[in-house]
């Protein structure tokens, strides 16, 4: 089968899995795990017999759609090469889209052109409590039939390793894990090289969690928190954590769309307080700007149903970025009881893209209710059109974010998985549940939201 050279839909994930399946029959299976909520089955493709289970999950953020591609990367690996599969005596379970009806809300842009104002024109990313992996609530209170699936299908394998695809819209890779795993970072660094995808080495996600090594952080256990901290640092249960029962290690793999190469800049910035009043004050600017266009255009689109699933993460960001802004001012955060930790070049650009890529995720959202929404909300287009643009303008010539190519982009996501596959196979024997240790051995940190 021909290698992706775009991103695939959700009907082109089960076509080249099924595909596979023909080929394959000994050693791949494809099966319907359980149904979104519009009706599109989760395909879960299996390959090989071994006792151990290994699970992928693709998909979890529709607006990151290199996961899926990834999937179908790593079965073609896995079956070229028996040492992945009867030499680690594990079956590798990839789950192709585990928010298929997010998928194709986004396949307006997935084919290209692969420019920054086309992609967050059509972009969509649902609001965080549609989000599939996350249990704010815990697991029994979960309903998405999306994420009972897939919490079904983790207690129904127990997998020893599980690894959720992710990715970047601009910035670099990175990795989270639940434990340690020594030598990843030298790995990624190798791969990252080779491939010409920066590192991440001060993210945004994680700026408070502990590190692990260069673009490698550790995923801290949830605690209890309001929706508004829900929201703005993701620090409740997940699917992530869900399967620490288990014995489960849980590496989350990022790869980036567009790069950039100062998030991997570790000197340290020659005015960080400069820059962090700059990015708030840009930031506050911005959402007022959006909260202004927002009221204008919700009277035109406040009874349609459909209009509600692009509302609820345009309310989502609104909500958070005001408390965002503070919490990244040097003259709002001097004796804040969450301090920020010391901040690198790295750092700094990662909260510049970060502010600028919520405002043009909620401006972009605001072009699709505006552009459906009838003749009296279009009036507003083109005011969002020349934020989109300008927006665009600064992260692509003020950043220099630049296209990786998407095989390069699946390419570099599924070596990580495979490096961090071998590290857990030499880290975890055969009956083990060394995944336990290290869990609930420190205090909660605060995960930070993409």
């Amino acid at each position: 089968m021909p290698p992706l050279l775009r991103y695939p839909s959700v009907d082109e994930l089960g076509e080249r899995a099924a595909a596979l399946v023909a080929r394959h029959p000994r050693d791949a299976r494809l099966r319907r795990i359980g149904t979104s909520r519009a009706g599109t089955p989760l395909l879960l493709l299996s390959v090989g017999h071994g006792s151990r289970q290994a699970l992928v999950v693709a998909g979890p953020h529709p607006n990151e759609p290199v996961g899926g591609a990834t999937a179908l990367r790593l079965a073609e690996r896995v079956l070229a090469d028996p040492g992945l599969v009867e030499g680690a005596d594990t079956t590798w379970n990839l789950l192709l889209c585990l928010d298929p009806d997010g998928l194709r809300r986004n396949e307006g842009w997935l084919a290209g052109p692969y420019r920054l104002d086309v992609h967050y024109r059509k972009f969509f990313r649902p609001a965080f409590a549609e989000q599939p992996e996350w249990l704010p609530h815990g697991a029994d209170a979960a309903t998405l039939p999306e994420t009972r699936a897939l919490l079904t299908l983790l207690d129904e394998l127990k997998p020893f390793f599980q690894c959720s695809l992710h990715g970047v819209d601009i910035g670099g890779g990175f990795v989270e894990l639940t434990r340690d795993l020594p030598g990843l970072a030298s790995r990624i660094e190798h791969t990252a090289a080779r491939l010409g995808i920066p590192r991440e080495l001060g993210a945004y996600d994680t700026l408070y969690w502990p590190s692990l090594g260069p673009a490698v952080y550790r995923i801290p256990p949830p605690r209890p928190s309001g929706l508004a901290a829900a929201i703005t640092e993701a620090a409740v249960e997940s699917t992530w954590y869900h399967p620490h029962r288990y014995g489960t290690l849980t590496a989350v793999v990022e790869a980036p769309m567009w790069g950039v190469s100062a998030v991997q800049d570790a000197a340290p910035p020659a005015d960080p307080d400069g820059v962090l009043r700059g990015v708030s004050r840009a930031l506050r600017h911005d959402t007022q700007l959006l909260k202004r266009i927002l009221k204008r255009l919700r009277p035109y689109v406040a009874t349609d149903p459909d209009a509600a699933r692009l509302l609820g993460p345009v309310d989502d960001y609104l909500l958070v970025c005001p408390g965002l802004a503070d919490s990244w001012d040097p003259d709002t955060t001097h004796g804040a009881r969450r301090p920020l930790p010391p901040l690198s070049t790295a750092h700094l650009t990662a909260l510049h893209i970060a502010g600028r890529r919520l405002a043009l995720r909620t401006a972009g959202l605001l072009h699709q209710l505006a552009t459906g929404a009838g003749r009296e909300a279009a009036a507003l287009l083109p005011e969002l059109d020349r934020l989109v643009d300008a927006w665009c303008a600064e992260i692509r010539d003020g950043c220099g974010a630049r296209w990786i190519p998407v095989p390069h982009q699946v390419e570099y996501q599924a070596r990580v998985v495979l490096a961090a596959f071998e590290l857990t196979v030499r880290d975890t024997p055969e009956g083990s549940r060394s995944g336990e240790r290290g869990w609930g051995s420190e205090p909660a940190v605060p995960m930070h939201w993409e």
